[in-house]
């Protein structure tokens, strides 16, 4: 395994990867402290005044209560609402899909990649095979089907996208514990007697732990653009559950006019996310193989 001492200064090398971990760790903490950031505290972000729609950016209108005015950084959506607050409500969902789906695919692709690898035999041929047939079917065609068949919602969207996900890590997990359970120290651990979920747990996982984070940025990645697709498309975070998919649907008509940043913040949001965990996923790779 890579010592962490060297693991950090490789780490510290890759800008790109280090720019983007340090986005990301931005867009988690304003995921995380929810309302305490917003300019609007409500849930979902979700005060409408119908009077202040589509108002421009840096706006300023007097507080309905009489006390001072409001400031609208990035403006008031098609409903009246601050539109920086419902970007921001939108990353707790977007990241927060991403993450569940990226744990789900990891709690029923390891198990069932490294029982594969390591037994061998008729189990490796079935995983085999049903890894091949989830493997030939589109990733979002396969999501869509799931999510209409239990329903529209977040749940279900992070449930559908961890299904569809779970193959890339057992493929991963598989390749890792075949290369590896052969080694010496594998042989000289069974024959003092280990349990083979003991040489599994202890010995030959932890080698896959590289290539496993390399794979959940780039499952994050993916699985915030299928989020942001499916919520476009009206089947992932439904209204007023602001996602920046949704958001993007919600106000695409107007990208030609006045108000055409509605649309493109939460596009270019959308973007920077998946390139960060892009570029944190190949500066992973890098320093792990440089290792």
């Amino acid at each position: 395994m890579t010592k962490p001492q060297s693991f950090w200064a490789g780490f510290k090398q890759q800008r790109a990867a280090l720019l983007g971990g340090c986005w990301i760790v931005l867009l988690s903490f304003v995921a995380l402290a929810g309302p305490v950031l917003r300019p609007d505290p409500t849930p979902h972000a979700n005060d409408q005044n119908l009077a202040w729609a589509l108002l421009p950016p840096g706006a300023e209108v007097d507080d309905p209560a009489g006390v001072g005015h409001k400031i609208f950084v990035l403006g008031t959506d098609r409903f009246g609402r601050d539109f920086l607050s419902r970007l921001m409500a939108g990353s707790g969902i977007s990241l927060g899909v991403g993450a569940m789906a990226v744990l789900i695919s990891l709690l029923i692709g390891v198990p069932l990649g490294a029982y594969a690898g390591y037994r061998g035999g008729w189990p490796d041929a079935i995983i085999r095979w049903v890894i091949q047939v989830v493997w030939t079917l589109p990733t979002m065609l396969m999501v869509l089907a799931i999510a209409l068949a239990f329903g529209k919602g977040l749940v279900q969207i992070f449930i559908a996208i961890g299904l569809t996900m779970w193959v890339d890590v057992a493929r991963v997990v598989r390749g890792v514990v075949l290369s590896l359970k052969e080694e010496p120290y594998i042989e000289a651990a069974r024959a003092l007697g280990l349990r083979s979920p003991s040489i599994l747990t202890r010995h030959i996982l932890p080698g896959a732990i590289g290539p496993i984070l390399v794979l959940s940025a780039s499952n994050f990645a993916t699985a915030i653009l299928v989020e942001a697709g499916l919520s476009f498309l009206g089947v992932g975070a439904q209204m007023p559950a602001p996602s920046w998919g949704n958001i993007v649907q919600a106000h695409c008509h107007l990208i030609t006019g006045d108000h055409a940043h509605l649309a493109l913040a939460p596009g270019l949001l959308i973007v920077s996310v998946v390139l960060a965990f892009t570029f944190l996923g190949d500066g992973l790779r890098a320093v792990l193989d440089a290792n």
